[in-house]
């Protein structure tokens, strides 16, 4: 079953759209009125001769004592223009308020989807793709505000203004009416019946060739060196322009069907003024003119009301996928960061693992089975094993990065759980073998996720020392402030390696994990990296290190060596 459009506008929004609502039935109805006010002015143009023989102007004359036909022409026209002008102004504030609720929904979406997918934990994000999630939460989330939500404004503001005029003129001419009815009504059926299945095809097409564009092009440039390597790079370019033909094809067709609107409404408009032509023969010259005038302002304004409403209608269609993306998240419960606390779990005993076991959700074979192993505070403690034995799940266990299928991880006696989860990784360090850094400066990725004014610079400066940095950072013309370029670019592994090692010990970490740290370094790097976690061990008794290593030689310095099998 598919979502629909008010299943994702969050409840509390509700209320808020129907004031919306009401702001889009006001615009309608101040532009019916400016239509209105044009028909004295056109009643005068086309029956100047005779201003008595309208009731309305033959009151309005009498009424303000007007001596001169010459004055009473020039002030009605004057106070047409000064209500057209105050017209737009309360148009354009209306149109506002009902653009800024319009965006402030695409705020409300796009951060609830980021923030949920970051809350659905690694996971979902390892199973899913970064790529793709990211579009979601920056390009679906914009199409759906400007291509679905802005259109349906427009399609309700243009339905009551055809509304409007068609009983205006229903009571004016029953027969104009009837023809109005009888040349719009068919040419948008028509319309609607052509394109219907097409548009929601072209915008599924599209949203595919989209995504799969915005995946290579982000692996084509992380992955530029084995890319290189391999000669990957044309059959990347050729998938590439496959995608980008399909995007051009799809596109120039919703192009062609964008026009058809114009084209319909034009055809009907001509005809439509050929049979008032027709009907008109007969009647006297005042009559007609009027008749005939008073039909062509509505007709003129009701193409574009008919063109909108097709337009708007199309863009719907076209862009209906992102309600089924944006749907599969709950917009009546806001995403917020699970837990922001910066307390820290004091430890003082020991990690305590109990009969854990660990299966992902799509596998039944468990990666971890009846798992028990106690690792005291200020241990070394290396793990190693075959490849796919566990040694990283295991690692993102203790994290508190995955949850146990079974069994627990107990810190002093408490359970790591949703409750202490937080409080345990403020106490602790972790460097990966392809540490994340963001591309900013070596300042800001020692101290991530602190603001510039918050750094505490001298702890910045005992974590240089201690993880080998000091040299490097002096040696370079812009020292801590130096930009590293995307994933570290412009840095060697080594140095990668002791950033992340910086960092851990910037938050004063009581335990420090590193998972293949050294693994992808050369000997002499991975012997000074060892040195550097040596020192620090040797340095700091009370503090606990974990290690994942495939070389023994790696371990050396671990009080002892656990084997997962």
């Amino acid at each position: 079953m598919r979502a629909s459009v008010l299943n994702i506008i969050p409840r509390s929004a509700r209320a808020k759209g129907v004031a919306v609502t009401v702001t889009i039935f006001l615009r309608a109805l101040l532009n019916f009125m400016g239509l209105a006010a044009l028909l004295p002015v056109l009643y005068l143009i086309l029956d100047s001769d005779n201003i008595r023989s309208n009731a309305w102007l033959s009151r309005a004359y009498d009424y303000f004592g007007f001596q001169s036909e010459m004055n009473f022409v020039l002030c009605v026209a004057l106070a047409v223009v000064l209500f057209i002008a105050v017209k737009c102004i309360i148009n354009l504030l209306l149109y506002r308020a009902e653009r800024d609720y319009i965006y402030s929904l695409y705020r409300y979406l796009s951060r609830n989807l980021y923030i949920d997918y970051y809350n659905r934990g690694l996971g979902y994000i390892k199973a899913s793709n970064s790529a793709v999630l990211s579009r979601n939460v920056n390009v679906v989330c914009y199409t759906f505000v400007s291509g679905v939500l802005r259109p349906l404004a427009v399609l309700l503001s243009e339905a009551m203004l055809f509304v409007m005029l068609f009983g205006a003129i229903a009571i004016y001419n029953p027969m104009a009416a009837l023809l109005t009815v009888a040349i719009f009504v068919p040419v948008a059926l028509v319309y609607f019946y052509l394109v219907r299945q097409r548009v929601n095809k072209y915008g599924t097409i599209e949203n595919e060739a989209h995504r799969r564009k915005f995946r290579d092009t982000v692996e084509t440039y992380r992955g530029y060196a084995d890319i290189e390597i391999n000669n990957a790079f044309p059959a990347m370019l050729s998938e590439f322009d496959r995608n980008t033909d399909t995007m051009i094809d799809v596109g120039a067709k919703n192009a062609t069907i964008s026009t058809l609107p114009q084209m319909f409404t034009e055809i009907g408009l001509a005809a439509g003024m050929a049979i008032i032509v027709s009907l008109c023969v007969g009647l006297d010259s005042g009559s007609m003119k009027i008749l005939f005038g008073i039909f062509a302002v509505a007709a003129l304004r009701l193409m574009p009301s008919v063109r909108a409403i097709m337009g708007a209608w199309t863009s719907l269609r076209y862009n209906r996928y992102t309600v089924d993306i944006i749907a599969s998240v709950d917009v009546d419960r806001p995403a917020t960061v699970q837990d922001t606390t910066a307390e820290c779990l004091n430890f003082e005993r020991e990690i305590a693992v109990n009969d854990l076991t660990f299966c992902f959700e799509d596998s039944q074979t468990p990666i971890i089975r009846s798992l028990n192993l106690t690792i005291a505070k200020g241990e070394k403690v290396g793990i190693n094993g075959r490849s796919g034995a566990g040694k990283t799940t295991l690692f993102n266990l203790l994290l508190g990065l995955y949850r146990p299928t079974s069994g627990t991880i107990m810190i002093d006696g408490q359970p790591l759980d949703d409750t202490t989860r937080r409080k345990w990784q403020n106490a602790i360090g972790y460097v990966s073998q392809s540490v994340f850094l963001t591309d900013s400066t070596i300042l800001a990725n020692i101290a991530l996720g602190q603001s510039e004014q918050s750094i505490d610079m001298d702890r910045v400066a005992a974590a240089v020392e201690a993880a080998s940095l000091g040299e490097f950072i002096a040696s370079l013309p812009n020292g801590l402030n130096t930009r590293i370029g995307e994933c570290g670019a412009l840095l060697s592994g080594g140095q990668r390696q002791r950033i992340g090692i910086a960092r851990a010990l910037y938050k004063g970490a009581q335990v420090l994990f590193f998972d293949e740290a050294t693994s992808s370094l050369d000997n002499q790097t991975e012997q000074s990296i060892n040195e550097a976690i040596v020192r620090l061990a040797r340095e700091n008794e009370r503090l606990t290190i974990i290690v994942i290593a495939h070389r023994e030689s790696s371990l050396g310095y671990c009080d002892r060596v656990i084997t997962l099998e």
